[in-house]
């Protein structure tokens, strides 16, 4: 895949990194992963005629990936070890199921958070009415 094509598929989906996966019997197993960073710096930045690069060229292989069933603590800790913001989600046969970016992390902590928010003020709530009656 080249690099515009990659370009065109991340800003049809909003995305800022794609997972390049090799089909197997098994399903898609993650095999690289390239980000808009990567396209930037490497391709763009040194001035490389975009049609003589592929995806292949700047993607980091073998990417660091999580399992589903790791916990949402591990997968934090996973990022801030490796310096990386986006991780490919795998099924026990190392299939690929999704991608888990810093941008869902955080937006899971933020529902958390009013959650919290939330709670606190219906328990003071209710001890106000316990108290008023």
């Amino acid at each position: 895949m080249g690099i515009v094509e990659a370009s065109k598929l991340m800003r049809k989906y909003h995305v800022g990194s794609l997972v390049v996966v090799s089909q197997n019997s098994d399903g898609s197993i993650p095999v690289g992963i390239v980000t808009d960073r990567d396209i930037m710096i490497e391709v763009i930045a040194e001035e490389v005629p975009i049609d003589s690069v592929t995806i292949g060229d700047v993607m980091t292989r073998s990417p660091v990936v999580i399992r589903e069933d790791d916990g949402f603590f591990e997968s934090i800790n996973l990022m801030r070890e490796k310096g990386i913001r986006r991780l490919p989600v795998t099924d026990s046969l190392g299939k690929l199921t999704g991608i888990l970016a810093t941008d869902d992390l955080l937006r899971f902590i933020y529902e958390e958070l009013g959650n919290l928010v939330s709670l606190v003020y219906k328990e003071q709530m209710q001890e106000y009415k316990k108290r008023s009656d």
